[in-house]
């Protein structure tokens, strides 16, 4: 098996990989750091939680150690574009950790945020700058700082780029580098629109590196679909939570509305919850994150805006409370669990009104996912009791007045539930071989939930100024 060791990494990287305790490559990581080095563009198609932050990060900084020299002025010797804040900060945090013996000066750029911390980072220059492309045009547009310094360009997670609306905007920032650079372009997926852009940024016959086949799945996550009415959703969600294997849980919604109800209804019933989306300030999803990454908090509910650039490590479940519009963000999505070699579980709930975005995503992903089955599926206990059973649609409950009558009732007793177990937080690696509180009402019931998980550290972290930096 390559390790580290064999693809003649700089001593410093070396070391710093050994401090983490990193000692085999995986797959994208030995098939594009070789190429990398030797200044090579590459085009990389690779799920998040595969290592890729690190098959770009380590090479770069390779070929920083062996050319040293001073960033210009106001400028960078590498750009990394990255589509949101959070997935910016850690691709910095990475940057950090791998070259933290060689004295690489790393700032990381984004908006939301005034504008003097960044400006002061910027001014003598750095040699890795990680930007959100919004904030960097309005940098380029005020002349706070050039490109004109740029060695290698680095364009990560292309094909959320497209679905966020920054297509214009890296077309506009490319036209600012300068010519002569060496290009990596990371996608998970590679649509027709991705394509073309990468064929407008990359040199000919760049060096093509894929790890999975487009839009497919990670096979160590279980999945399961939840065929739910529509509106037994909540209830059900928090009954989920009455499970001990639900530890350390992302749940997705559709819209900024719903991640604040849904996390309203998780702490109603006792389930230590908070939210995110592009609605909060900068500080208020630093301090969400930090307190899910410590195990303050059970769970993290969520928008899109989080199914990537979030890499937190023992996520134990991920449950989509609505399923996507865009069929591609469900593989986003279920990527958030089974990270750095770990193994990891996925619930959607499905209502009626859903299958036709269940059947977009099969077609996707090119597989069928599972309907929960009671006979192999009870660890998910009696959170399942009344759904209805494999693959047979759900009727409404006005075709069944006499069900919506008579709920079945349930025998449960929540004094034997568990205290939550210790888990360990902080940033994503490769894998080494590389409070009860009033009833939230459900439909026809009330409960009480389970307490949290606790424990774990979180490290690093952006500044909620919006400027992260090492010098």
């Amino acid at each position: 098996m390559t390790q580290f060791t064999d693809l003649g990494l700089a001593k410093p990287l070396l070391k710093a990989l050994a401090d983490e305790g990193y000692v085999n490559p995986t797959p994208i990581q030995a098939q594009a750091i070789p190429g990398v080095m030797d200044g090579k563009d590459i085009l990389g198609i690779a799920q998040t939680g595969t290592g890729k932050t690190a098959a770009f990060a380590l090479p770069i900084l390779h070929r920083l150690a062996e050319t040293k020299r001073q960033a210009p002025r106001r400028s960078a010797r590498v750009l990394v574009l990255a589509p949101t804040r959070e997935l910016a900060t850690q691709i910095g945090e990475s940057f950090k950790t791998y070259g933290r013996h060689m004295g690489v000066s790393v700032a990381v750029v984004f908006g939301g945020v005034k504008y003097g911390g960044q400006m002061r980072a910027l001014a003598g220059g750095v040699d890795v700058l990680v930007a959100t492309p919004g904030r960097l045009l309005d940098h380029l547009g005020e002349k706070t700082m050039t490109l004109e310094g740029v060695e290698t360009f680095v364009l990560d997670e292309a094909d959320q780029m497209l679905d966020m609306g920054f297509i214009v905007p890296i077309r506009k920032i490319v036209k600012f580098l300068p010519r002569q650079r060496q290009n990596l372009f990371f996608s998970a997926t590679m649509p027709k629109e991705i394509e073309v852009l990468a064929g407008e940024i990359l040199n000919p016959n760049p060096v093509k590196v894929s790890v999975t086949p487009q839009a497919t799945t990670v096979e160590r996550i279980n999945q399961r679909i939840l065929f739910v009415e529509q509106q037994r959703k909540r209830a059900l969600l928090a009954e989920l939570f009455d499970d001990d294997s639900f530890k350390r849980v992302i749940v997705f919604t559709r819209t900024k509305r719903g991640a604040d109800r849904v996390a309203r209804g998780l702490e109603q019933v006792g389930v230590e919850a908070a939210s995110i989306h592009g609605d909060k300030s900068q500080g208020q999803r630093e301090r969400a994150l930090a307190a899910f990454k410590a195990g303050e908090v059970r769970a993290l509910v969520a928008t899109d805006i989080a199914a990537r650039g979030i890499d937190i490590d023992a996520v134990s479940h991920v449950v989509q409370f609505e399923l996507p519009n865009v069929p591609e963000a469900y593989v986003h999505r279920i990527g958030r669990t089974a990270r750095a070699g770990a193994d990891g579980s996925a619930v959607a709930f499905c209502a009626d009104d859903e299958r036709g975005l269940l059947k977009d995503i099969e077609k996707v992903t090119r597989q069928r996912i599972p309907s929960f089955d009671r006979r192999n599926d009870r660890h998910l206990g009696a959170a399942t009791a009344a759904l209805p059973d494999p693959g047979k649609p759900e009727r409404s409950e006005a075709a069944q007045p006499h069900r919506a009558k008579h709920p079945p009732k349930r025998n449960r007793n929540h004094a034997d539930a568990k205290p939550g177990h210790r888990h360990e937080g902080g940033p994503a690696r490769p894998p080494r071989s590389p409070e009860a509180k009033p009833a939230f009402k459900g439909p026809g019931r009330r409960r009480r939930g389970g307490g949290g998980g606790n424990g774990g550290r979180s490290q690093g972290g952006g500044g909620s100024n919006g400027v992260w930096s090492n010098r």
